[in-house]
């Protein structure tokens, strides 16, 4: 089905909001007391959990179990990939700088291309190979930076977030599933809760962490994603996931305007190379899918 232009403007509009509630993420977890990071990913999963669960309930009058169940399998594994996301990204952000974070992750469509290419047999544009080595050098110079600061282990951590993507990618075209987000998202707090419980134990949050926290699994990761659900039924792949570079770019901003952490000059540079790819070859893609009408499924 083809978006009207009044259906795309919509999903623009939304995508951007979903940007501005992801790129939250960084300053955060700095604004937290806790120096736990299992900790912080079970109180955040815990308010996501809450937040989706409610918005499950009212799409569907209460039905929040029936739509789980639905999601089968391919649900089953969605979910498992990103709460695996949630922990690299929280961990990465403790022992790295916010930008660098943001930067790795933001490599997950190069990562995906990989993992079809080499799992599906999917064929890779020539222009995402390029795009793929250009942002491979920007990648390699951020670690050079990471051995000399010491933020190394943190940017490998990072990296884990693409990486899980793209086993998420894998599956669902494996599967040949068209998964609802909404409950995968559920089913990913839920696994993230029962791994990071007994390695956050014994729980001291404060009540000011509480209510950040709240701000995270509500606002942050649990609006965000339901944003970026329903924008998906106006937008292509392609204009999702240049929208979403917001959350790379405005992230590390919140962070230097809220607490002055700036990432090395070195880093810098690697970062501004990784974007550059990323965009050239969005860009490029989504001028590719409009010569020949690309429509919204």
């Amino acid at each position: 089905m083809t978006a009207t232009p009044a259906e795309r403007r919509k999903g623009i509009a939304l995508m951007i909001a979903a940007g501005f509630c992801w790129s939250s993420g960084g300053i955060l977890v700095r604004s937290v007391d806790l120096a736990d990071p299992w900790e912080i990913v079970f109180w955040r999963s815990v308010f996501m959990v809450l937040f989706v669960a409610a918005v499950l309930a009212v799409q569907h009058r209460g039905r929040v179990i029936g739509k789980i169940v639905e999601a089968g399998m391919p649900g089953v594994w969605t979910g498992l990939a990103l709460g695996a996301t949630f922990f690299f990204f929280i961990l990465s952000v403790t022992q790295t700088t916010v930008a660098n974070t943001l930067v790795l992750m933001s490599t997950g469509p190069f990562f995906a291309a990989l993992a079809g290419r080499i799992f599906l047999g999917e064929q890779v544009p020539a222009r995402t190979w390029i795009a793929i080595t250009v942002a491979l050098a920007g990648v390699a110079l951020m670690f050079a930076d990471g051995v000399g600061t010491g933020r190394l282990a943190g940017n490998l951590l990072a990296l884990g977030v693409p990486v899980a993507f793209a086993a998420n990618v894998v599956l669902l075209r494996r599967y040949r599933a068209s998964v609802d987000m909404v409950p995968s998202v559920l089913l990913a707090g839920v696994f993230a809760i029962v791994v990071a419980a007994p390695l956050a134990w014994p729980l001291e949050p404060t009540a000011r962490d509480l209510v950040v926290l709240g701000v995270m699994g509500v606002a942050q990761v649990g609006a965000g994603c339901v944003l970026m659900t329903v924008a998906s039924r106006w937008l292509a792949a392609g204009e999702i996931g240049l929208l979403g570079l917001l959350e790379t770019i405005l992230g590390p901003l919140w962070v230097w305007l809220g607490i002055g952490e700036r990432p090395t000059p070195l880093a810098l540079v690697g970062g501004a190379i990784v974007l550059g790819a990323l965009l050239v070859n969005a860009v490029a893609g989504m001028r590719g899918r409009n010569a020949v009408g690309a429509t919204v499924a």
